[in-house]
């Protein structure tokens, strides 16, 4: 694929999920750079077209669980994403339909400790996840 091939499939991806963003309420992209444990402002270089940052394979489920992408939603960013970064998501072990799951989980009162709960729970899963897909290979 040529270099600017790359960028327009970057591109399309990036839009489709900035206008899945821009139809939930106030407050995702936030809630977003909270369960990442980044800044507001990595949310928006990889959901606005015109930043080239590429989106990290491995924030997918994250991305997915936090904007409440539906399984049609899910595979259309994913057919996109797969023909910016072709191979990049078996490689990162996305190969697999992603599923939400909500828990109730303790208040403790301090927005930084809620992240940094919330953020080891699902890194927890993710390894979880990984673990349970390499019995199938």
């Amino acid at each position: 694929m040529v270099a600017s091939d790359t960028e327009d499939a970057i591109r399309d991806y990036k839009t489709l999920l900035g206008g899945l963003i821009d139809r939930r309420p106030s407050g995702t992209r936030q809630r977003l750079a909270d369960a990442l444990g980044k800044n507001r402002s990595f949310v928006t270089q990889i959901t606005s077209a015109s930043y080239a940052t590429p989106l990290p394979a491995r924030h997918l489920a994250t991305i997915f669980s936090v904007c409440h992408m539906g399984s049609t939603e899910q595979q259309q960013f994913l057919d996109a994403y797969n023909k910016a970064h072709p191979g990049r998501l078996k490689r990162a072990g996305h190969g697999k339909r992603l599923r939400h799951l909500s828990i109730l989980a303790p208040d403790f009162g301090d927005e930084e400790q809620n992240r940094l709960f919330d953020q080891a729970i699902t890194e927890f899963a993710h390894k979880m996840a990984a673990l349970a897909s390499r019995k199938d290979d």
